[in-house]
């Protein structure tokens, strides 16, 4: 807006003075001043990826007015795309990237080279032109984008037609020019102006923010596979196509698989377990045939920030699972509880089980809460369920009762399916494994152990992994974190049993599958492998 708004008026100024029309033509000092003035925008504005494209685009157009050569919009957009990928190839990782360049690349294919016929453009038919062409281009726009957010954010937005209908010209023609004015003009009718821009934006952002809080305005599934998507950008070229294209609106069930792809569940009998790459924290999503637990929510990064809005809501929305049957946090540690509260805002839980104080945010905000005791199991699809750890109530902080330490409360949870288990141990220390031992040894037998309180030299004592007995080791501890977990004594005492140890610092990700076949162990890093992965494995 700022480069046209530039370019006009030189334009105009430029073709009223002879001597300067006679050296250098008024469209091509127009061409010079809008993509300066896009120069400065986007060096004042940060280089974003949708400044960059626009910047490129508009160098494109003016490069070829001054060496008069003919050019189209689909050569300007794919040079425009050449020069931000040659500059920085990474660029492509970017959500933002492919949706910045599919929305410019969607207008440019609903509106360029169609034939219609138009009345003259008078009063009320002017107005009626230019509403009906901005109503095609946020239909294109929308529906382009459609399958792209579903692919990034397993989501699609119900309002966003409407929001942009607002948004687009209050920020355009309102917010843009009173700010602009008010940065030029000294004094208090400056101040004024800048004043009636801040009054514009958040009358604005408040409207926004209630239609994004309303329930209809977003729907989630789970993300697609390659082939729906395909198939939906297939659909969305064939919608948008020219009329006179044969049944424009078979693109429409072309895109029905995106939302219709149902997501992938294990077998009945059996259970799928994902040890997030979350830093340094603990958090373990367990899924069933028909049901899905979290143990533990990660840590907490920042005031606004944490494991749960970061990493563990948009991956259980990628799985297609909008709510969660049970959350189990082990105890009061950022670092395991961190993400809870962004976990109980966002997805539906029908029951939280914890060690934690009932005077904690996270019991207050929970449906149904209800404390983790040892003996307490449970079987569902055929995967059973039962805490070990803590054995009595009065370690639950109880009024009157002596404070305990909040790793000696972790929930311990042992899952068993298809004939194998898995040992969720919290930040148990040595003190609570010898209990363990004493008490339930024949509990716990298990072929995966995930490594209590990250590998810490106060933990994983010899006769607790010995009691253990597991066939495979994980560490959830964040990549060269502070407390140097895990460590190498620690580490040490399962090489030494033959017992591997796969780390979320090393491997990513780790998902296991309990099978009757066997477990199956899948690490991200090997299954998404990147020419920049630099781990020091072999």
């Amino acid at each position: 807006m700022l480069a046209a708004l530039g370019a006009w008026l030189v334009f105009n100024a430029w073709k009223r003075r002879p001597r300067l029309v006679a050296r250098v033509p008024a469209q091509k000092a127009a061409a010079l001043a809008g993509a300066s003035i896009a120069l400065t925008y986007c060096l004042l504005a940060g280089f974003g990826l949708p400044a960059q494209r626009t910047l490129y685009m508009i160098a494109t157009v003016a490069f070829a007015l001054w060496t008069q050569r003919a050019t189209s919009s689909s050569r300007v957009l794919a040079i425009a795309l050449f020069v931000v990928i040659a500059i920085d190839p990474w660029a492509a990782l970017d959500a933002g990237f492919w949706l910045s360049f599919t929305a410019v690349a969607a207008i440019f294919y609903a509106t360029s080279g169609r034939l219609r016929w138009r009345m003259p453009d008078e009063g009320f038919v002017r107005i009626g032109h230019a509403t009906r062409d901005a109503l095609r281009v946020q239909w294109a726009v929308t529906l382009a984008l459609v399958p792209l957010t579903m692919l990034f954010f397993q989501q699609v937005s119900l309002v966003s037609p409407l929001a942009n209908a607002i948004a687009i010209p209050v920020v355009s023609f309102v917010v843009t020019p009173l700010a602009l004015a008010g940065a030029l003009i000294p004094g208090l009718v400056g101040n004024g102006l800048l004043w009636l821009a801040h009054l514009a934006m958040a009358w604005l952002a408040r409207w926004l923010e209630w239609l994004g809080d309303a329930s209809f305005a977003v729907w989630s599934g789970a993300a697609p596979s390659a082939g729906a998507f395909v198939a939906a950008m297939v659909g969305v070229a064939w919608w948008l196509a020219p009329r006179g294209f044969a049944a424009r609106w078979i693109g429409a069930l072309w895109m029905v698989p995106l939302f219709a792809w149902p997501p992938d569940r294990p077998l009945p009998g059996t259970a799928r377990l994902t040890a997030f790459d979350i830093g340094q924290g603990s958090a373990v999503l367990v899924e069933t045939h028909a049901t899905d637990l979290l143990y533990d929510t990660g840590p907490q990064y920042g005031p606004d920030s944490d494991a749960g809005n970061r990493i563990v809501v948009p991956e259980l929305r990628a799985r297609g699972i909008g709510r969660l049957d049970t959350l189990v946090v082990s105890h009061n540690d950022l670092d395991h509880s961190g993400g809870a509260l962004s976990i109980l805002g966002a997805v539906p839980i029908d029951e939280t089980r914890s060690s934690l104080a009932a005077t904690s945010a996270i019991v207050r905000s929970s449906r149904v809460h209800r404390p983790c005791l040892a003996g307490e199991a449970w079987t569902v699809d055929g995967v059973r369920f039962a805490f070990l750890h803590p054995r009595e109530r009065f370690e639950l902080d109880e009024p009157g009762q002596p404070a305990i330490k909040p790793n000696a409360k972790s929930c311990v949870l042992r899952v068993e399916a298809a004939g194998h288990a898995v040992l969720l141990t919290g930040d148990i220390e040595s003190p609570q494994e010898a209990a363990l031992v004493e008490r339930a040894r024949p509990s716990l037998a298990s072929d995966v152990l995930l490594v209590p309180h990250h590998g810490s030299r106060t933990s994983s004592s010899a006769a607790f992994i010995d009691a253990v007995r597991p066939s495979l080791a994980i560490v959830q501890a964040g990549y060269l974190n502070r407390f140097g977990h895990p460590r190498a004594d620690v580490l040490a005492r399962y090489e030494t049993r033959g017992i591997p140890v796969l780390r979320n610092d090393r491997d990513g990700a780790i998902t296991l599958v309990l099978a009757r076949d066997g477990i199956a162990v899948d690490r991200y890093r090997d299954s998404h492998r990147r020419y920049w992965y630099d781990d020091g494995r072999p």
